[in-house]
């Protein structure tokens, strides 16, 4: 425990995010449990609570009578000067317990910007930074989530990597733990155990290699405990998951402030740029009986006002408008609003959006990706100009006058004419507003068009793309500032700089490992933040280990090219994703999964066809 705590967190911005003890909370004795274990979230605490995956993991977890795990979040700098000034281990909420006397130090990848955090996370928490320096009395770090499925960048830092859905294979890393200590063996048995656990990957089983070239030429098995591929982990019924039902609620503002509904996983979609889409297939969806019910519960757990119906692609849940429709009948009169995220504009109904737009009114988010109908169909996005405007349309005459949209630059086989798209498709928006009489519509139009640079990621039909160089992006940014110059539009976008990092640590191998940590010795934290940011202090130190950053974000690659994640099986097949790829220089698209089986992969369970469309 921590004595002066009290006397600390009055010196510090939103002193909240240390304290613990808000409602819901999980509060175990120490001495009953045999397996201790820390969550981490690699940001702020604002941002870590409003990720559903720590919530479900939690609430997971804390149901075991023999397990506790207890949150972690990257305290900000103000906080942190405190620590070191005073000598304080980075410590979990519910105990204050330090990091390094937990069993396990649990990672979220969620982002590649995060890294920096992770390293900085256990130097604070005093655990030995590196694998190789870690001890029999240290914990075991352990991650996953999305960057998971290329963690090479880091694994010098990490003793295992969960790849998959974390409901199972986590339970099960648990048994073997205390199965371990029970038996008293050593950290590499325990490694070893653990490593055949299907869905577990031990990275210091492996040894990287590479051809005379520099190009990465694959990983080899070093220890007989290995696997020759790591096959990621499904749940085939979502129904017969436990679901959190008690739902922490922060003293502070969080980003996601709401009830989180979960109602299916997966994408029937294919957009060719989309990790996500991609590494969450197959398809398979909660039934609407129990969305009920969990939302019945989660409401009156919690108090709040908002439910958020989540997914990658939420109107394509084939009961959407029944399970819409009940809930708004359902809490409209309690004055709680149902908020429906990643709709797809092409299936949306005027009479559900007014619905919805009676409680609580906010923008309305529209993700095109593409300016026009030539890239939109590279990307296999499957959105037309008409379903966009149609959409615009709904929304105007139900109310709204904000619209965001969100699309992306650098985009394979880009040219000028699909950013003149972009600014076509926002001025037409505005000229539709102003069509529409001014009693059927409200006051006040602001369209607001953010762009984001591509990043081709591992598992995506677009990995072998080469992304923009820095110039070419800062020269687009500037062109769409020149166009867009109508007093309805705002124009936003992210940095390139920071685009080129993430490209360079999606698409790395175990060579960006010192690049990581000499970042972090050189001050580098909280990545994801403009204001921390440094590209110097990137480049500065892939130059410093004599690596051209130019090998990982701006090359083609071949599509016979060793790739450095092939070792992780995600269901969906190279093949099919080369075939995508190929099928995107074309301008073929392919329909989404509903329409006809495209033979990804992913099987269900071994089944031979997805699971969905099995169970028909």
């Amino acid at each position: 425990m921590i004595n002066n705590l009290d006397k600390i967190l009055k010196k510090v911005e939103k002193p909240v995010r240390y304290t613990g003890g808000e409602m819901n909370a999980c509060v175990k004795n120490l001495e009953e449990v045999k397996c201790h274990l820390a969550f981490c979230f690699p940001d702020v605490y604002e941002v870590g609570m409003s990720h559903l995956g720590m919530r479900i993991l939690y609430d997971l977890y804390n149901r075991r009578k023999d397990t506790y795990c207890e949150r972690v979040f990257a305290p900000w700098i103000d906080m942190e000067k405190i620590m070191r000034e005073e000598n304080i281990k980075l410590f979990s909420l519910e105990t204050k317990t330090p990091l390094h006397d937990f069993d396990f130090v649990a990672f979220t990848l969620q982002y590649e910007m995060s890294y920096t955090n992770i390293l900085n996370m256990l130097e604070l928490g005093g655990v030995p930074i590196k694998s190789a320096d870690r001890g029999e009395k240290d914990p075991f770090v352990m991650a996953g989530g999305p960057c998971a499925y290329n963690a090479e960048p880091i694994t010098d830092f990490v003793d295992l990597i969960v790849m998959g859905e974390g409901e199972e294979v986590n339970l099960e890393i648990v048994d073997c733990y205390i199965k371990w200590k029970s038996e008293n063996k050593t950290r590499e048995e325990f490694l070893e155990m653990v490593a055949e656990i299907d869905g577990v990957y031990v990275p210091k089983f492996y040894k990287d290699t590479y051809n005379e070239d520099g190009t990465f030429k694959g990983l080899e098995k070093i220890n007989s405990h290995a696997k020759d591929k790591i096959t990621k982990r499904i749940i085939k019924d979502l129904d017969t998951l436990t679901y959190p039902e008690k739902w922490i609620v922060p003293y502070m503002n969080i980003v996601h402030d709401r009830v989180m509904l979960e109602i299916f996983r997966g994408c029937i979609r294919g957009c060719r740029f989309c990790q996500a889409g991609y590494i969450y297939r197959p398809v398979r969806e909660k039934s609407k009986e129990r969305l009920e019910e969990l939302a019945e519960k989660l409401i009156a757990n919690t108090g709040y006002e908002e439910i958020s119906l989540t997914s990658l692609s939420t109107s394509d849940y084939r009961n959407f408008h029944p399970l819409a429709q009940s809930l708004i009948s359902k809490f409209k009169p309690r004055n709680i609003n149902l908020s429906l995220p990643s709709l797809r504009t092409d299936s949306i109904s005027m009479q559900l959006l007014k619905e919805v737009s009676e409680v609580r009114k906010s923008g309305f988010t529209i993700a095109p990706e593409a300016g026009t109908q030539r890239l939109r169909d590279v990307i296999n996005k499957g959105l037309s100009e008409e379903d966009i405007m149609r959409a615009c349309d709904f929304a105007f005459r139900s109310g709204w006058s904000t619209i965001k949209l969100y699309f992306m630059i650098g985009l394979p086989t880009e040219t000028y004419e699909d950013l003149d798209g972009i600014v076509d498709v926002a001025n037409k928006i505005v000229d539709l507003y102003y069509a529409i009489p001014k009693a059927e519509r409200a006051k006040g139009l602001t369209v607001t068009v953010s762009t984001s640079t591509f990043v081709p990621k591992p598992f995506t039909a677009l990995q072998w793309c080469g992304q923009d160089n820095y110039e070419e992006i800062k020269k687009k940014q500037d062109y769409l500032k020149s166009k867009l110059t109508n007093r309805a539009i705002k124009y936003n976008w992210h940095e390139p700089e920071t685009s080129v990092v993430e490209a360079i640590l999606a698409k790395g191998d175990r060579r960006l490992n010192k690049v990581i940590y000499n970042v972090w010795k050189n001050g580098g934290k909280f990545d994801s933040w403009g204001e921390f940011f440094s590209y110097d202090r990137w480049m500065k130190a892939l130059e410093e280990e004599g690596i051209d950053y130019k090998y990982y974000a701006e090359r083609k690659m071949s599509t016979d090219e060793k790739l450095a994640w092939e070792h992780i099986n995600v269901l969906v097949t190279k093949d099919y994703l080369k075939s995508e790829y190929e099928k995107s220089m074309r301008g073929e698209v392919t329909s989404n999964c509903r329409q006809n089986c495209s033979g990804c992969g992913a099987a269900c369970m071994g089944t031979g066809v997805c699971f969905e469309r099995n169970e028909k």
